[in-house]
């Protein structure tokens, strides 16, 4: 009897690690994280001023808001001006860390920094209008592959413990 029962739950280990589809979480929807490209507030003044004249330059950053008369215009505050530039550089170019790192100036944040007119689009808006990926923030991929399927084989693993404590006892 006893090896009849372990058989079976080795059959059911297989079944659950080669089909996690058969588990309810590989179904649900995968929801998506907005992100921002904004300039770290501990980061040197210079360092912040050349990544900036980067973006706007060579890198190709829409940089007109944060010119004099522009909706995000704040000559007072290098730290707004720059995650402007930032981040629209981010979305224009594939949402990865590198394209939000501007030698080590920036860093990816879920608070949106919008502030009184000047607003910021999110990496959910850029992906909305078919130009990038999503997010996947179940399995850390920010490019959106496969981490429903992990998580499904981590749920399928429980049930196979558990199934295999109730056999245990039977």
């Amino acid at each position: 009897m006893a090896a009849n029962s372990f058989f079976f739950l080795i059959i059911v280990f297989f079944v659950t690690i080669h089909f996690p589809s058969l588990s309810h979480a590989s179904n649900h929807r995968q929801s998506t994280v907005e992100l921002w490209c904004v300039a770290k507030n501990n980061a040197d003044t210079n360092a912040l001023q050349f990544a900036l004249d980067w973006a706007c330059g060579q890198g190709g950053a829409n940089c007109r808001p944060i010119q004099p008369g522009g909706s995000c215009y704040d000559s007072a505050d290098i730290t707004r001006t720059a995650s402007y530039a930032f981040n629209d550089y981010y979305l224009k170019h594939g949402l990865t860390d590198d394209t939000c790192n501007f030698d080590n100036t920036a860093a990816l944040t879920s608070l949106n920094p919008s502030h009184g007119s000047c607003k910021f689009q999110s990496s959910s808006s850029v992906r909305n209008n078919g130009s990038s990926p999503g997010l996947n923030p179940a399995s850390g991929d920010l490019n959106g592959g496969g981490g429903g399927d992990l998580v499904a084989v981590r749920v399928n693993l429980v049930a196979f413990f558990a199934v295999s404590f109730f056999f245990l006892l039977y």
